[in-house]
């Protein structure tokens, strides 16, 4: 039995709603060719949140990037169950729009009638805790509010499974355990699943039901763990610190000095 299928069977998930199945990614030809992925297989249950860690240049981001159907696969076979959205590191939020319009265009692109729009966007800006912001434009918001923002958009595109690429890499740590505790309130209200990828072990342990470990050249999946800590938790915890120094331990044991 699979991690994915282990978690599922403890706490009532579905079925994997994504399946990655031997993946491999090569970029180049020849002798100029780069394996950035090889036999990768990883299955993730609906409603999961799954955080995935390694050192840079590792594939993590290739692996969201495939699952999001920005690139396609070299080799293997994915089996996506429903609609992504994508959350960059960056917020890149239309500077001259407010951040109720930022939201307001993901709501036009996905098709929604105009009438709607104004008011679903106030509601995706309350459910990250931005009501009364919504006439401000982003130079006026804080970097962990222009990140709301940009959740907001990305809940307003209502996918099903939401993948984030170090959303929170740039941010102050408050900053930071802000956000987390806002995407871990947006999660379990909207009961998405999300693929979370981040350099922060603590982060991943902080955040995930399984922590998904990465190895480099190539690009792999070299150990996968449980998390059962209740949620909140807290970064500084000593089980978050415990689990996230095991893990760290883990990665230099592959090769790796330095693990971000």
């Amino acid at each position: 039995m699979t991690v994915a299928a282990a978690v599922a069977g403890d706490v009532g998930l579905a079925l994997p709603i994504l399946s990655i199945c031997n993946v491999g990614k090569v970029f180049g030809r020849g002798d100029d060719s780069t394996v950035a992925l090889q036999d990768v297989s990883l299955d993730v249950a609906a409603g999961e949140f799954v955080t995935i860690v390694g050192a840079s240049g590792c594939g993590k981001s290739t692996l969201l990037n495939l699952v999001a159907g920005l690139d396609q696969p070299t080799s293997g076979t994915m089996q996506i169950g429903a609609r992504v959205a994508f959350m960059f590191q960056e917020a890149t939020l239309l500077p001259w729009m407010t951040a109720r319009q930022n939201v307001a265009l993901a709501l036009k692109l996905r098709g929604m009638p105009k009438r709607e729009r104004q008011g679903r966007a106030d509601e995706l800006l309350e459910a990250v805790r931005l009501e009364g912001w919504g006439d401000k434009r982003p130079h006026e918001l804080s970097g962990g509010m222009r990140q709301r923002v940009a959740l907001a958009r990305c809940l307003a595109q209502d996918a099903p499974i939401v993948l984030m690429d170090e959303p929170l890499g740039a941010l102050d740590a408050m900053t930071r355990d802000h956000l987390h505790d806002e995407i871990e309130h947006v999660w379990r209200a909207q009961g998405l699943t999300i693929i979370f990828v981040t350099h922060n072990m603590r982060e991943a342990i902080r955040l995930g039901d399984r922590v998904v470990l990465m190895g480099s050249h190539p690009g792999r999946i070299v150990y996968e763990e449980s998390i059962p800590l209740p949620h909140p938790r807290v970064m500084d915890s000593p089980d978050v610190a415990t689990r996230a120094a095991s893990l760290t331990a883990r990665l230099k044991d592959q090769g790796h000095a330095h693990v971000g």
